[in-house]
């Protein structure tokens, strides 16, 4: 058997995030609210063609897969980006700590509007009820977060981690990925997480923290036919 991460958004919407899955066997996808993340069974031809008969928001389908999977007939490729995928199952001591405090339904609106300053990744209207999020306030201004994504059984993705421009530099992010990954390992899971593999700087930051590369993966996000 291949290991769950090698395919973690399959893993994530046939096990714990299955409530948000929209599709069949054949084919899955995340309500497009939540994220634009997808994932066939298989490579079989009717998986594949499945895929693509998923609903396709305007944000398109995204795919991470550690193996080369076939693309539904017809679509285009809007973007596509090596990226590495890497795991902690401690974390190495120091740091630096922060003032921080959980987020919630009455942040929803500046997270998401945070997020599209900073673009850490893919983050819609009801991304931040994938999982428990924290967050950096000055002033009563959300200036960093970090939170929880895609989560297969015995995993949780450390996701959403920015910072807004003004206060980078600081710290700010590593200590608050510090306290989303710790959470993680204190319920007995493994953190896992994804960065683009150009992003040597990032990769050091995470290995810094206890993350160690498991594998590589492709990120492909499609747009459907026409």
């Amino acid at each position: 058997m291949s290991h769950p991460l090698d395919r973690p958004v399959r893993s994530a919407l046939t096990s714990r995030q299955a409530p948000l899955a929209l599709g069949d066997a054949r084919a899955l996808r995340f309500d497009p609210a939540y994220g634009l993340f997808a994932a066939a069974a298989d490579a079989s031809a009717e998986s594949t063609a499945a895929l693509g008969a998923l609903n396709i928001s305007p944000n398109g389908l995204g795919l991470v897969e550690a193996g080369d999977m076939p693309l539904p007939a017809g679509f285009n490729v809007r973007a596509q980006a090596a990226c590495v995928q890497m795991v902690a199952s401690s974390l190495n001591a120091g740091g630096k700590t922060v003032a921080f405090e959980p987020l919630g339904e009455a942040d929803a609106a500046e997270m998401l509007a945070l997020a599209t300053l900073t673009v850490p990744g893919p983050f819609f209207e009801r991304t931040h009820r994938l999982g428990d999020f924290i967050g950096l306030k000055q002033d009563g201004r959300l200036i960093a977060m970090a939170g929880e994504r895609m989560k297969p059984d015995g995993f949780t993705e450390v996701s959403g981690v920015c910072t807004h421009p003004d206060f980078r530099g600081l710290g700010y992010a590593a200590a608050l990925m510090r306290v989303v990954t710790q959470r993680i390992l204190e319920r007995g899971e493994q953190a896992f997480l994804h960065a683009y593999a150009a992003n040597t700087a990032t990769i050091a930051l995470y290995g810094a923290l206890g993350f160690r590369v498991r594998t590589t993966v492709t990120y492909t996000v499609l747009d459907g036919p026409g």
